[in-house]
Formats: structure tokens, C-alpha cells, sequence
């Protein structure tokens, strides 16, 4: 699909980048108004935070935006925070509860069907494809499931966000070593601050892959963006001095999972 990137690599590890692509449709963006052909909710810059951390691990990327439909999502609709502000499969609102749409343009049932045939279901046929095919290497397999977020959001959350936001849908998602481990390389980084299952407790991807009893793995990380970008605001600019600081432990996070084994 010339929408995905997929690189392959041998170790145990995969990577999910499912919300850093700013692509839209010439049919979607022309939908769209002022406030949805900004895409400020897009995961600004995270593929090139993580890009070069580790040698010889699996990343799959979609270039589509996530305003045509979230990649996150339950296919089926189903809310992922019943009773929590949240966007849904095709957000019909920003992160702000602000209106995406001109009026009468946002998608009918037909058209989020067809979206999601388009888009969403080879994003997670990649992903089934390729936690297969490690698991068949190794045994096992684990996906880390890279996110960012502003870190003010008053629609979404009170307050102000941790910078390291792990998410394994209340420890279900992945063996307790692989949480513990990333759990305490937060904890170590010092300059930083880390919650586990929060706000944020892992997304349509965590909760779908994540079968530790079948030897898949899956573990979601939530940067506040904060921690990586010059502001919060457009345009959204990456922050190589702040970048390269965070690095630093994302690298640790990485390696630690590319060595961790089920013994």
C-alpha cells in the first residue's frame, strides 16, 4: 500500500507509528474546514524522534492523517474510555471538541466503512503480518506503540500531563517484566515525569495485540509533546536540543525490549 511504510528488521521488536502522517485525500481535505485541514492533533515529528534509536527493529508508519481515520481506533466503533471525551474511528472533532467538518460534509456510515477498508484495515493487517512473522523468529513478539499528545488538553484531561504516559490497558497487555522494565527507565530519567495507565492506558493497537498468553507483547507510549517540540502550538516545530535529551532514555527503553527474553 503506498500509503504505509514498513521496514523490517530481526529483532524482537516493532514499532507502530499510526498517527504521525499529515496525508489527506483531495476528497477528505476538501471536507474539511479551516480547523481540520490544520491537523494540530497529528503526532508531530515522533517518527523522526524514534528513527535511528535501535538497529534491525520492524517500524510500521501510515502517511494517511488520522482526521481521515484514526489507525488507534476499534474498527467496530467501540469506545476505548467509555463515559471520557475522546475522538472516535473518523473523528468528526479536534481534541478541543472543536468541529472538523463543514457543515454536512462529515462522513455517513457508507463513507467510514469504505475509509476503513481503504486505510485502516491494511495498517493492521501489516501489523498482523509482522508480529507473525517475529514471533516465528523469536517465540514472541512485542510492539511498542509510539504516541505523543499535547500536554494540555482541558476536552481530554485535568491538568498537565506526565511526559512519559505507559499505557498496558492495566498491565493486561505484555509479561509484568516488559512493564516493569519500561516503568523504571521512566522512573530513572529523572528530568522527566511517567505514569502507568493513566489518562492513557493504550489504544485500539495495545489492547488488539497485546496476547502475552500467545507470546504477543504490546505496550503503548504517550510523549506530551512538551518534551520534544519547540511549542504546542503551530507550528508545531521539533526541538533538536530538546529531541536529542529525550533520546536518551527512549533509547534505553528500546534496547531494554529488544533484549528482554520470556526466561
Amino acid at each position: 500500500m503506498s500509503f504505509l511504510e514498513i521496514t523490517q528488521g530481526d529483532s524482537p521488536l516493532l514499532l507502530g507509528l499510526p498517527h504521525t502522517g499529515t496525508e489527506l485525500p483531495e476528497d477528505v481535505a476538501a471536507a474539511l474546514n479551516a480547523t481540520g485541514r490544520a491537523r494540530a492533533d497529528t503526532d508531530w515529528h515522533i517518527h523522526t524522534l524514534y528513527d535511528g534509536l535501535v538497529d534491525n527493529v520492524t517500524t510500521i508508519r501510515t502517511r494517511i492523517h488520522r482526521y481521515v481515520i484514526d489507525a488507534n481506533r476499534d474498527p467496530a466503533g467501540q469506545s476505548l474510555y467509555p463515559g471520557q471525551n475522546t475522538t472516535t474511528l473518523c473523528p468528526t472533532t479536534d481534541f478541543d471538541g472543536a468541529p472538523i467538518y463543514l457543515d454536512g460534509m462529515a462522513p455517513n456510515p457508507a463513507e467510514i466503512e469504505r475509509r476503513s477498508k481503504a486505510y485502516h484495515a491494511p495498517y493492521h493487517a501489516a501489523l498482523e503480518a509482522e508480529m507473525k512473522r517475529i514471533k516465528a523468529l523469536h517465540g514472541f513478539a512485542i510492539l511498542y506503540d509510539c504516541h505523543s499528545i499535547r500536554s494540555h488538553i482541558p476536552f481530554l484531561f485535568d491538568g498537565t500531563l506526565p511526559d512519559f504516559n505507559i499505557g498496558t490497558n492495566m498491565s493486561q497487555t505484555c509479561a509484568p517484566s516488559i512493564e516493569r522494565a519500561v516503568q523504571d527507565i521512566c522512573a530513572q530519567a529523572t528530568d522527566y515525569t511517567s505514569v502507568l495507565n493513566g489518562r492513557f492506558k493504550g489504544g485500539y493497537a495495545t489492547r488488539h495485540y497485546g496476547r502475552p498468553s500467545q507470546g504477543w507483547h504490546a505496550i503503548q507510549m504517550e510523549l506530551a509533546q512538551s518534551t520534544h517540540l519547540a511549542s504546542e502550538a503551530a507550528p508545531f516545530a521539533y526541538d533538536a536540543a530538546k529531541a536529542e535529551r529525550l533520546r536518551t532514555p527512549l533509547k534505553q527503553i528500546l534496547t531494554s525490549l529488544q533484549n528482554w527474553s520470556p526466561s
